[in-house]
């Protein structure tokens, strides 16, 4: 194993554009896209045989020490405090040196730090600033430590890492950071995965089928133009889907019929998408913000807030079509404009201004823009 000099890594933010919340059933279908704001992530050397993690959003930052139960931490109410923000660097750090010792390599000593672009003054945005600096940490780990890893196998340790610590999370996110671009993904079936790697290890979980995975690359929507509003209002996507878990034969039901017409829906937007329909994308669009102002009305989750609501209207004026980007309830909506209508990405955005939207001057970040291995 070489290493020695500092790597550093980044992976973008992202946005989902369809199939929210159905996405996390394995297998079900979703829409993403990567957006030009990033998280670096810098693996250095150290002296000691300790690891340390740091981050523009905990700069206190964290010491820990391996041992056979993982990285554990010096028992202080900051460290703990900074561990538990600091969770997915630590999670992704504990699988990669599961692979190192099924490898037969001894994981070194390291410092970690972790710079985003994901937020402003502590406050996100809502670009999945956690998947992000998983796969942004996983490639530094794995460049640091001289590991040669496709995309995908740096995405299923990454998918690894973040599902030790939320089961449900679509895993979306991370497949977005890694690969870039527009994708259409469905989720692999994380229980299984997990478990995989708890029997046989992390190597083979990388070389073996996963149930319900698949990724596909889309080309971007012909004809629109992409524009972000965000609410100001950060929310925790995992509390808003654990919600929905409700667990009645009831909820049950109608969860499944959500998913089957959001099942349908994606599949119609991936067509518009390669066959270039923007006509057809944008009253996609409009029936993906009805199923998902429908599931709110159903379960109460608080979906759509005022800003949100506002941001739609406000596109639908201007001619476009919008709807919540993720699990809503505050952070970013998505609106798709004629790329031609200048006059009406003005009007939008004096719009969103009224309504305490604020517009983020974001854009695609395709495998040449968005630097993952820089």
């Amino acid at each position: 194993m070489t290493h020695g000099r500092p790597v550093v890594r980044y992976a973008p933010g992202k946005l989902f554009i369809a199939g929210e919340y159905a996405v996390v059933r394995p297998g079900t279908p979703a829409i993403l896209v990567a957006v030009d704001r990033r998280v670096g992530v810098t693996v250095s050397g150290m002296d000691s045989g300790a690891v340390t993690v740091t981050s523009d959003l905990c700069p206190e930052g964290a010491r820990l020490r391996r041992t056979r139960d993982g990285l554990t931490g010096y028992e202080t109410a900051d460290e703990e405090r900074a561990r538990s923000r600091l969770a997915h660097v630590r999670s992704a750090i504990e699988v990669v040196d599961a692979l190192l010792a099924e490898r037969g390599l001894t994981p070194p000593a390291l410092h970690l730090s972790v710079s985003s672009g994901l937020h402003t003054g502590g406050k996100k945005y809502g670009l999945g600033s956690s998947g992000a600096v998983t796969v942004a940490a996983i490639a530094a780990l794995a460049g640091y430590c001289g590991l040669d890893l496709t995309p995908e196998a740096r995405f299923r340790l990454a998918v690894l890492a973040t599902a030790r610590l939320d089961a449900k999370s679509s895993c979306g996110d991370l497949a977005a950071s890694t690969w870039g671009g527009w994708i259409a993904y469905q989720a692999p079936d994380r229980a299984a995965v997990l478990e995989l790697a708890r029997r046989h290890g992390v190597e083979e979980a990388l070389r073996a089928p996963w149930p319900g995975f698949a990724l596909r690359r889309l080309p971007p929507p012909r004809g629109l133009a992409l524009h972000i509003g965000w609410t100001g209002e950060p929310v925790s996507t995992g509390s808003l889907v654990s919600r929905l878990d409700r667990g009645n034969e009831q909820h049950d039901a109608g969860y499944r019929e959500f998913t089957a017409r959001s099942t349908t829906l994606v599949r119609a937007c991936v067509q518009s998408f390669e066959q270039g329909d923007h006509r057809e994308l944008l009253q996609h669009i409009r029936d993906a913000r009805q199923l998902l102002a429908e599931l709110d009305q159903d379960t109460g989750l608080g979906i759509f807030t005022d800003r949100l609501t506002a941001l739609c209207d406000a596109a639908e004026a201007a001619g476009g079509a919008a709807k919540p980007s993720g699990a809503g309830g505050g952070d970013c909506g998505i609106a798709f404009l004629d790329a031609e209508a200048g006059p009406a990405a003005a009007q939008l955005k004096e719009r969103w201004a009224a309504a305490d939207v604020v517009p983020l001057e974001l854009r695609p970040a395709d495998e040449e823009t968005m630097s993952v291995e820089r």
